[in-house]
């Protein structure tokens, strides 16, 4: 064990990296930060590598916050883990044997991508181990809370660094036979009868703060078809059902209270898009957020006709309470693309807002019924078989403020998440690759 590296980004450097290295594992350090290491914390980890025969393993460690030492922990490894920022934490060992096999089929040059890229063809044929032991301690530098570190990837500042994750997570895919050709079905826009063209579907629960503007900019819609709004309240306590209810004096404003008391944000998608009362196209709104203008519901459903396409996702710019603009200003995802979208979205964790459906096939594909990934896991569902479009035009306003649910999370919340949209990729993979195969 005698070779380390920090901010191994390039591919130069890991392809040195593996050529110069000579012990039987080697140290890889993947952040620039300073490292205090526990009490035979690195014996620790060489023991479990050969007791699991592991190519790489990785740990869980503590980080140092404002000069407060806190847990950080990491999450398993698994085939749907694309994220190019899935947290390894700061260092990770891997045997040296399996980094030279690896680094010697690393085809590209990269600039940026070099670790991703390694690190993709060590998953393809060797297993990776996480030890759940906090063997070391690391200097945190990003203090910026959850909320705010979320949006990195679509941070036009980002954008050489994206299109390089991109290039290494497609050819990833096509090694392991999981990349889409673009090639689609065409939505069958006749396939039933709708006394509403659009509805707009919001599930809520405690937002008296935000409901109220949410569907008026709904009701200030200008279209020349029918539309309405459905609001699903999930047992709100705070108020917000009794706004609800004075706004639903609006004829096209349904108010739903369901019966159920254990629906997610899922769950009250699955009640909007089934309700009777749905349109041919189902809309999303946010219970925190406003449409841009009142063009927002004629662009989306054009958009579905002009395409061809079952899902339709919007612009959106980041807004305070107060609709000032915060960084990164606004998310178009430009990385989505006719060519490449659907494979991409597997190394994103997000797909964009306002998300529009074709209602006969978001019915037929359903929500998981969760609160966190959703969203996702029914854009990857639908891509796989069917056209995304895009509207680029900022059409929505997403508010950030301190009741947004994501605002603040805690290290262990945010693997939660991360953990669970890991696992829709892993599921999406194995998918894909059936579908390949058949």
């Amino acid at each position: 064990m005698n070779c380390i590296l920090y901010n191994a980004t390039s591919s130069e450097a890991i392809k040195r990296l593996a050529t110069e290295a000579t012990g039987d594992c080697t140290l890889l350090y993947i952040k620039d930060t300073e490292v205090v290491w526990g009490y035979l914390a690195q014996e620790r980890m060489k023991q479990v590598m050969d007791a699991t025969g592991a190519a790489m393993v990785y740990a869980d460690r503590y980080v140092i916050k404002n000069g407060q030492r806190e847990q950080a922990p990491v999450i398993d490894y698994q085939k749907g883990s694309l994220r190019d920022d899935f947290d390894f934490g700061a260092v990770v060992m891997i045997r040296t044997s399996v980094l030279k096999e690896a680094a010697s089929r690393m085809k590209a040059n990269y600039r940026y991508a070099g670790f991703y890229d390694l690190r993709l063809k060590l998953s393809q044929r060797y297993e990776f181990v996480h030890i759940n032991e906090y063997l070391y301690t690391e200097q945190e530098k990003d203090l910026r809370l959850s909320g705010q570190k979320q949006f990195d990837y679509v941070d036009p500042r980002n954008r050489e660094r994206q299109i390089e994750m991109e290039q290494a997570c497609t050819e990833h895919l096509k090694e392991i036979e999981a990349y889409l050709e673009p090639q689609f079905k065409n939505a069958d826009f006749n396939q039933e009868a709708f006394e509403m063209e659009a509805s707009v579907i919001i599930p809520v629960r405690n937002r008296v703060k935000t409901i109220k503007d949410a569907i008026n900019s709904v009701l200030s819609q200008v279209a020349d078809f029918p539309f309405n709004v459905i609001v699903v309240d999930n047992h709100s306590t705070d108020g917000t059902t009794e706004v609800i209810a004075q706004l639903s004096q609006d004829e096209r404003v349904i108010h739903v209270i369901p019966e159920r008391t254990d629906l997610g944000i899922g769950g009250c998608w699955n009640m909007g898009i089934h309700h009777p009362q749905c349109g041919k196209f189902a809309i999303q709104l946010d219970s925190d957020d406003l449409y841009s203008d009142e063009h927002t519901l004629s662009k989306m459903v054009s958009a579905f006709y002009e395409q061809q396409c079952a899902m339709v996702i919007g612009t959106y710019r980041m807004t305070d309470f107060d609709l000032n603009t915060l960084p990164p200003g606004i998310i178009d995802h430009k990385e989505w693309t006719p060519e490449n979208g659907r494979n991409n979205a597997l190394r994103i964790n997000g797909l964009g807002a306002p998300r529009a459906f074709y209602t006969p096939v978001i019915r037929q594909i359903g929500f998981p019924n969760t609160s966190y990934g959703e969203d996702y896991a029914v854009g990857l569902a639908i891509s796989r078989q069917y056209q995304i479009g895009r509207v680029y035009d900022v059409v929505y306003l997403c508010r950030r403020w301190s009741g947004n649910s994501d605002a603040a999370l805690n290290a262990f919340q945010v693997n939660a998440n991360n953990l669970y949209k890991d696992r829709i990729r892993t599921w999406e993979l194995k998918a894909r690759t059936y579908e390949q195969r058949r």
